[in-house]
């Protein structure tokens, strides 16, 4: 196995578990605070993984400020969809709901993009998003509103990953990143005043523990970009399905039926044989997502400096992405 798809594997586990650690919360905190409080300590090791030539104190400069306002925007709806998802529904049934952002992001890059998209692909997108219909089975079993919020995470996840494409070749990743949770802290730090209480010292803990993962996280995964082509890694992020399976199972007593499991491994065959079909997209779930520190589907290019580019048709399967000192 490649080290770059090794590093990737590690740091998808990572993210699954500060995903299970969200969930773990349950109701003791509300939305709003999670997502205030994760997101503020996700700036910690932000702070140390920016682009070398990059400051801080330029975040505020870009070249599509309405479209990167745009992306932060979403971002911060779709953060607290898949925050409320994941406190309130199965985290497989979650992820699985999730994983329906290629779907919205490849009908938003065709409308606006201009892309062409072979049926290939439509056939792959519609092999996961039937496996998604085993998971959940609407007409079968009572949906809840975080399964409609998991689906509203993918609609954001599509909006924000159509936008970062037009964007990320052009704009410093220090706005990229800034920005978004800049976002996340002061929209949810004004929306849970009302009924703000602070947390315990173990939820504190929690909080923690979720920046230090989802940091460290960050770190690996560039490491990972690194040391393998993205058309290598791109398809590993679909193991958090089954970390979903195993957390769930292990911390939650989640345990999906056969039909189920029928539709996780076909979500994960279709998402994979989706990603591999084109090798110029790379989706991921990342920290570096604008979704902040819960999980988010995010298309975005390789690490970026001030005046990189994208790779042209064809040139990823031959290169790594280009290294920063991010």
């Amino acid at each position: 196995m490649p080290s770059g798809v090794a590093f990737s594997l590690v740091a998808y586990l990572l993210y699954s578990c500060c995903d299970a650690i969200i969930k773990g919360f349950g109701s003791s905190l509300t939305v709003f605070e999670i997502a205030f409080w994760t997101a503020l300590f996700s700036f910690i090791p932000a702070i140390f993984t920016k682009p070398k030539g990059e400051h801080w104190r330029h975040f505020h400069r870009m070249r599509h400020p309405w479209l990167v306002n745009l992306r932060s925007l979403t971002g911060v709806v779709g953060n607290l969809c898949i925050i409320y998802a994941f406190t309130h529904i199965p985290l497989a049934e979650a992820y699985s709901i999730a994983f329906l952002a290629p779907i919205f992001v490849v009908a938003l890059s065709k409308s606006f993009l201009h892309e062409e998209v072979t049926w290939q692909r439509w056939f792959f997108l519609g092999a996961s998003f039937l496996g998604v219909l085993l998971v959940v089975r609407p007409g079968f079993r009572d949906l809840q509103l975080g399964h409609l919020l998991a689906l509203g995470a993918a609609l954001m996840g599509g909006i924000t990953t159509t936008t970062l494409r037009k964007v990320a070749p052009v704009e410093k990743r220090v706005s990229l990143l800034g920005l978004p949770l800049g976002y996340i802290v002061i929209v949810n730090g004004i929306l849970m005043l009302p009924t703000f209480t602070w947390p315990t010292w173990q939820e504190f803990a929690m909080l923690l523990t979720i920046g230090a993962l989802g940091g460290t996280g960050n770190i690996i995964f560039i490491a990972a970009t690194r040391r393998a082509p993205v058309s290598q890694i791109a398809p590993a992020q679909y193991s958090q399905i089954a970390w979903a399976v195993i957390f769930g199972a292990i911390f939650f007593h989640e345990y999906p039926d056969t039909v189920a499991y029928c539709g996780l491994v076909v979500v994960a065959f279709g998402g994979i044989l989706n990603v591999m079909s084109d090798e110029t997209r790379i989706r991921i779930f990342s920290r570096l997502s604008v979704f902040g520190p819960a999980s988010a589907i995010s298309e975005v290019s390789p690490p970026l400096g001030d005046d990189a580019k994208l790779p042209r048709r064809g040139e990823a399967e031959n290169q790594a992405p280009a290294a920063t000192g991010k």
